[in-house]
């Protein structure tokens, strides 16, 4: 049986009297006055979940769920009523009725609230698991996947092919100083970056690659 059914960035009017099953975290849980709402996020955006006390087991779960559960949710999507849509998000103009609410993973308070701009490096880097939920950093990793994938479309409508040339060799007296890397099996000796990847160029134009590409990889140690 498969974990979730859509995205919850995903689910919009096209899914209107569908049931589906969601995954993500708790962004945000309100209570009001008996019905309480569910902010679902997960990397494509948020929807609004539903819990009315009709379903007791299930509404029992939702009044202990808090910021940062993981949870699952199984719901039928209706439209939001009147003046209360979000033309911000894409879900925003339907809303989850949950059905059934699995907590997946409990969490502890978090250190800092993800929507918090103004976090410290240290604090990011001490807690990243959670740095890299936060939608500043996801759609910071979203778009340089995207902008590669253009790459790549067209250099390959170009008739270029994607190659991997080594990212380690042996080193060759140059005027830059080596990023040096230890040989695991043979002491002393080092591999480095390459300081000449022409040579490779040059060997892959000579066995007929005369298109080719590659996205590197960046290594620095200043």
């Amino acid at each position: 049986m498969a974990m979730r059914t859509h995205y919850c960035g995903l689910v919009t009017e096209a899914q209107l009297g569908e049931t589906v099953k969601l995954c993500g975290w708790v962004n945000r849980r309100r209570d009001h006055g008996g019905v309480i709402f569910i902010d679902l996020r997960d990397r494509e955006g948020y929807v609004q979940v539903v819990c009315d006390p009709d379903r007791a087991e299930m509404f029992g779960t939702a009044e202990n769920v808090r910021n940062e559960f993981c949870v699952q949710v199984t719901g039928l999507v209706r439209a939001r009523p009147a003046g209360t849509t979000n033309d911000k998000l894409k879900s925003g103009q339907i809303e989850v009725l949950c059905h059934d609410l699995q907590v997946l993973n409990p969490s502890v308070t978090p250190p800092f609230q993800l929507d918090d701009d103004n976090l410290s490096e240290t604090t990011r880097l001490t807690h990243r698991v959670l740095d890299l939920r936060r939608p500043y950093m996801q759609n910071n990793l979203m778009l340089r996947y995207r902008v590669a994938m253009e790459v790549r479309k067209f250099l390959d409508a170009n008739g270029f092919i994607d190659i991997e040339t080594p990212m380690l060799t042996k080193s060759t007296p140059e005027g830059a100083r080596d990023y040096l890397v230890p040989s695991r099996v043979h002491d002393g000796h080092f591999f480095a970056l390459p300081q000449s990847p022409q040579l490779f160029k040059q060997l892959l134009m000579v066995a007929g690659f005369d298109r080719y590409y590659q996205i590197t990889k960046c290594f620095r140690d200043e």
